[in-house]
């Protein structure tokens, strides 16, 4: 019958691959109306922690083998697993035991990467945009996109993502521990990729470093890097794990984001000197001003701008994309100004849309940076993904003489731009 009406739709002219487009789209907008689901009974296996108990088995498991040491029902668990069967996310495996064949599930590579720990691991990046605060500001994408009242975060909390994670530890935690998988996945392709970029380089400053593993890897694998300074919000960076060779700097302005700080603690750097942030301020005041701290571009605490005025190397990893072009530029003449301007240079580690080498390498890959500026478009203000053309555009008016790009084995690309 159904071949009968094919033939007809023919004879009436369609084109058969319209036809053929027509018969796709009745199966593929199932995935839309549903496509939560496949998210959810993913974190939900997280969350059991399914592949962390069959990795301590040492061997596949029975599902009552499994179901027992989850401790849960095993009818729900058996339709948890039917469905990342389906998925390929686990594999299910017939043995025959007395000739009755049974079921045992067995580890794939993707199944691996919902481990909580382990070099691979993805879990903590796929907790935290499954979370609810990061699911909320989705159902306001329309509004934005219709450039009604205030981002989609802040029209869901009140806040911005960052003010909402200073104020909520276990979230900033969450949004670290995320960072580090895509660490761990990222800095190895660039030290495979392009280790050269860093030749020659003692000290390496990384920019909004979070917990700080990209730096710790980025150290480790370099051996000639003799010091890493990891550059964030002193919220931030007073809970990152201490590592030899690594100082953890909190700054009062990072990003444009303001903190409060002791004025004492910091030294900001006011007419072409650095100095003591009282001291700056009674400066001004002397001259009859009023002042408030935010005028000043606070880069570290007192005892660290020297260490940072003399790095070679700032590197900014998966930060730029969070800020408008305005403050892009803002931030890279920040890290331009304390680097060497005969040696130094500022590594960009960012997604490139529409890089055609990194698409004509890995088409896996093409779609991901695309999916990334939706997901700029609902979790922050005026942040999104760039083109080479809008890279090129902040890295010059940032002051920069020129820039290279360079594709790597991961999501992001590694752009390098040099003050002369």
């Amino acid at each position: 019958m159904e071949e009968i009406q094919r033939d007809e739709l023919i004879k009436w002219g369609i084109p058969e691959e319209e036809i053929e487009e027509e018969e796709r789209a009745k199966v593929e907008i199932w995935k839309y109306i549903f496509g939560f689901v496949e998210m959810a009974v993913v974190k939900c296996a997280i969350e059991l922690g399914i592949a962390d108990v069959i990795a301590t088995h040492g061997r596949p498991m029975t599902l009552l083998e499994l179901s027992s040491a989850l401790d849960c029902d095993p009818q729900n668990l058996h339709r948890i697993m039917r469905f990342l069967v389906n998925r390929a996310i686990f594999k299910e495996i017939l043995i025959r035991n007395d000739a009755v064949p049974t079921a045992y599930y067995a580890q794939t590579p993707i199944s691996r990467r919902l481990m909580r720990t382990g070099e691979n691991s993805m879990a903590a990046f796929i907790l935290l945009e499954s979370s609810p605060p990061m699911l909320a500001p989705w159902h306001g994408l329309s509004a934005r996109v219709m450039a009604r009242g205030t981002s989609a975060f802040e029209a869901a909390h009140g806040e911005d993502i960052w003010k909402y994670a200073e104020a909520n530890p276990g979230h900033a935690r969450l949004i670290d521990e995320a960072m580090a998988c895509d660490a761990r996945v990222a800095v190895p392709a660039i030290i495979d990729g392009c280790s050269d970029v860093f030749d020659g380089v003692r000290t390496l400053v990384d920019v909004g470093g979070g917990n700080g593993t990209a730096l710790r890897m980025l150290v480790k694998g370099c051996p000639w890097i003799s010091k890493g300074i990891n550059f964030d919000l002193p919220h931030v960076a007073s809970v990152a794990e201490k590592c030899e060779g690594i100082e953890h700097v909190g700054g009062l302005e990072v990003f444009g984001r303001k903190c409060t700080a002791s004025r004492k603690d910091f030294v900001v750097h006011f007419e072409d000197e650095w100095c003591s942030l009282d001291n700056a301020i009674k400066e001004i005041q002397h001259g009859g001003n009023n002042v408030k701290e935010e005028v000043f571009e606070c880069i570290s605490p007192i005892g660290v701008s020297n260490s940072l005025e003399l790095s070679e190397l700032f590197i900014v990893w998966w930060v730029l994309h969070d800020w408008a072009d305005d403050e892009c530029i803002h931030i890279l003449k920040k890290c331009r100004a304390a680097i060497p301007k005969d040696i130094g240079k500022v590594i960009i580690a960012e997604a490139v849309i529409g890089n055609k080498e990194q698409q004509k390498e890995d088409n896996k890959l093409k779609d991901v940076g695309l999916v990334l500026d939706m997901v700029m478009m609902a979790h922050t203000t005026k942040g999104k993904e760039r083109t080479l053309d809008e890279w090129a555009y902040v890295i010059r008016e940032a002051g920069f003489s020129r820039h290279t790009v360079r594709s790597i084995a991961a999501v992001q690309s590694v752009i390098e731009a040099f003050p002369a």
